[in-house]
Parts: C-alpha cells; structure tokens; sequence
C-alpha cells in the first residue's frame, strides 16, 4: 500500500505546488488525479517517486519512507515503481523489445545491458508482456515506427517489466485520439486488476475519469479538495476543483464534438482512393 503523509512541495521562488498531501492507495484501487492546470498532480506524481523532492512529508510504500532513503536506496526501491508517461519516453531508434527489455535496467548487471544480453528469463517475460498489450508482432520494429498508442502500449509493458508493486502514470491519454485513449484507459484497468495493483493516474479528460477509474481526487492550488468514488463528482464539485463554468453545457459539447470527429472518420474511410 501506498501511503502519502502531509506531503508539501515549495519551490525556491516560494511557491507552494503541494500543501500537506494525505492518502491512502490500496492495493488494486485505480486513483485518477484531475484538477486545473498547475494544481500539483504532476507534481504529486513526481514526488512519490523523489523526480521532484518533496518539502516535507512521507512517501509510505509498504514500510519503506522513500523521502528518507539515500541515493543508492532510493534507486533500489524505484525498482517498485512502474512509470508511465505523456510522451512515452521511449528509445525511439531501439526496437519495441528493447524498449520493453529496458524496464529491466534496476535489476541487470551494466555489463548486460551495454551489450543487450539479458537473461532469458526477462527476454520470456518481455515477450509475454508484448503479447497482453497486443504488440507481439512488432516486437521487431523500432520504435519511431509505432503510432501514438501502440508508443503508449509499449510504456506501459516497460513499466510493467520492472513487476512493479504501484504504478504512476502522468497524462497517458494526452496525446491520444478518444477511442485510442478509452482503449488504453481499458488496459490500464484490466492490467491492474489481474495484478492487484495500484495505480494512481494524472489525468486532464474528467469523463474518462469517471468511466475507468474507481477513485477521483480533485487537487487545486497544491490542495486536495474532492476525494470520492466517481460516482459523487457533481456538478459543484467540478466546480470546487475548476472553477464556476456551466459543466452541463461543456458535457453536451464533449459529446457533439466526439460524435462530429467519429462523424468525419467514417466519412473519411468511405471516400474513394
């Protein structure tokens, strides 16, 4: 379990990115992380695993105070983080195996990974995990030669090699159009089931929050201010997180619009080559 203790971030210019973050993270339980622009959920995601060092507070995974630990410590226990991120951060000139294989960098020798031979084991492994993100055959392929989301499916089998015990994922729709996004959202969930595992997301999309994840945590300015089950984010809720808008009429445009681009799609697909 994770377990987030007062956590603050105070840049030095002064200002404050997280005040005095508390949670919880079950094993298996899904947490969305929305909230405007600049509200800290990067910022939260990055302190968990010390990307960004936190202020003051805890960052509890099982019994293990990460904030605490030295450098060496610290890289050892990142081995239990799985990261997935926006823009995938792969080796694009590498092949998508290598990419998957490089998940496996904390535990190998460097003699192994400077010559790409790792142990057959992790080579099964990576294999196994191409196959349930549907990527098998491309195995092969470098990794500029993916689409968006097939990059993304390629991350998340990486993060996963490393038999992470959480996993932090920032934006992974972000880039994403909306069927690829729910087709990743839907991996994502089914991934973590199977695994127990928990996972918190940093996530802009607000419908597709409430569709795939069991938690929601609104930040703003640093500070939690909604944590319930999707199911109880209202309308002023939104409105405590975001700010007054008229979230009704933004909904019925989110639909319009998603029904317009599948609109175009199929007409596009049916125009003659």
């Amino acid at each position: 379990m994770l377990r987030l203790i007062a956590l603050s971030k105070t840049y030095a210019t002064g200002d404050t990115a997280l005040a005095d973050v508390s949670m919880d993270v079950p094993k298996g339980q899904l947490v969305g992380l929305i909230g405007p622009s600049g509200a800290g959920k990067s910022t939260l995601i990055r302190c968990i695993n010390r990307l960004v060092e936190p202020t003051s507070g805890q960052v509890m995974l099982g019994d293990t105070d990460l904030v605490r630990l030295g450098a060496a410590d610290l890289r050892r226990q990142r081995r239990r983080i799985g990261m997935i991120f926006q823009e995938y951060a792969l080796v694009e000139r590498l092949t998508v195996m290598e990419n998957v294989l490089s998940g496996r960098l904390g535990y190998v020798p460097f003699w192994r990974s400077w010559l790409r031979r790792y142990p057959p084991q992790d080579i099964r492994r990576a294999y196994e995990l191409l196959d349930r993100v549907g990527l098998l055959q491309h195995a092969d392929k470098r990794a500029d030669a993916l689409s968006g989301g097939q990059r993304q499916r390629v991350g998340i089998a990486r993060a996963l090699a490393q038999e992470p015990e959480l996993l932090l994922v920032d934006e992974p729709t972000a880039s994403l159009d909306p069927k690829t996004s729910r087709q990743i959202m839907r991996l994502l969930t089914e991934i973590c089931a199977e695994r127990d595992l928990p996972a918190i997301v940093n996530i802009h999309d607000v419908p597709l929050a409430q569709q795939f994840m069991q938690r929601i945590v609104g930040l703003r300015a640093g500070c939690v201010v909604f944590d319930d089950p999707p199911d109880q984010l209202s309308e002023s809720a939104l409105t405590t997180i975001y700010g007054a808008e008229d979230w009704h009429a933004m909904r019925q445009g989110d639909e319009e619009q998603a029904e317009a681009q599948a609109d175009a799609k199929r007409r596009l697909a049916e125009m003659p080559v």
